[in-house]
């Protein structure tokens, strides 16, 4: 096993997508909407020395296999094994929301106790979640795996704002989907906020431009003033799928050339 990385907020990339478009990822008919748009999927964890706290869990190289066109590096068991981290000693799973691409591996964390919103679990046990597109965005197993948890006592369904531990906290925001979370986590040098799918990209949040999956959209511009108040001036946000989340933080390439580092000032010094 490898030495566990010093404590911090870590972003794992365990795949990538070239063959995607900017119009695939921002609301309505963006200008350049043909332009090659890339997407990266992240997982992130959170060390504080025997607590362990992980946020999504990804999708499988099977999941990437059947939906095709997406490049799958180290699952993100291996890029956890990176950092020093066994799945048994994950102390908590914080699920922003169900889609397929952030409940992979569910399951894999014996241990966990697994945070879900309310709404969310109800939006998607719902038979609306059924209809149209909204069945492309899950992994029925996934759900499945979930109800399973959820018998066994493991899962943690939550209304709104909640205190996690080790001074992490989780915020309610929905707008991509029905009960979307965000995460913050406060260091002694500012807040670093996790915005997971409520800010796919910096460009999201940064011009007040929504992502093109859109569940409640006045709840998308709310979640982008929501984050802006989280990460208080001294602090950052990081996207879920932005390529460029390693330019503006610290890249690790002694552990493994997919993880960074995050940190609270590392948004402006590395624009």
């Amino acid at each position: 096993m490898n030495t566990r990385a010093e404590d911090g907020v870590y972003a794992l990339r365990y795949a990538t997508r070239d063959a995607s478009v900017r119009g695939e990822h921002f609301y309505g008919h963006p200008e350049g909407c043909m332009d090659a748009w890339p997407i990266h999927y992240y997982m992130w964890a959170i060390l504080r020395g025997k607590t362990v706290i992980v946020v999504d869990a990804g999708f499988t190289r099977e999941e990437a296999a059947r939906r095709g066109q997406r490049n799958y590096g180290k699952s993100p068991i291996d890029l956890l094994g990176s950092l020093g981290v066994e799945p048994h000693e994950v102390s908590h799973l914080i699920l922003t929301h169900l889609h397929y691409d952030h409940t992979g591996f569910v399951g894999d964390f014996p241990a966990a106790k697994v945070h879900v919103q309310q709404a969310e679990l109800d939006f998607w046990r719902s038979p609306m979640a059924k209809r149209g597109a909204y069945s492309h965005l899950v992994n029925s197993a996934d759900l499945q795996q979930i109800t399973r948890l959820e018998k066994d006592g493991r899962l943690s369904v939550v209304d709104g704002d909640f205190d996690l531990a080790q001074s992490v906290t989780v915020h309610l925001v929905g707008g991509h989907t029905a009960g979307t979370q965000v995460v913050r986590v406060a260091t002694t040098e500012g807040p670093i906020v996790l915005a997971s799918d409520a800010s796919h990209f910096y460009e999201n949040y940064e011009n007040d431009k929504p992502y093109g999956v859109v569940h409640e959209l006045s709840l998308m511009y709310t979640a982008f003033d929501k984050l802006h108040t989280l990460a208080e001036p001294d602090g950052t946000i990081v996207p879920g799928h932005d390529p460029s989340v390693p330019n503006r933080h610290i890249p690790m390439p002694e552990l493994d050339e997919a993880i960074t580092q995050l940190h609270p000032t590392a948004n402006e010094e590395n624009k």
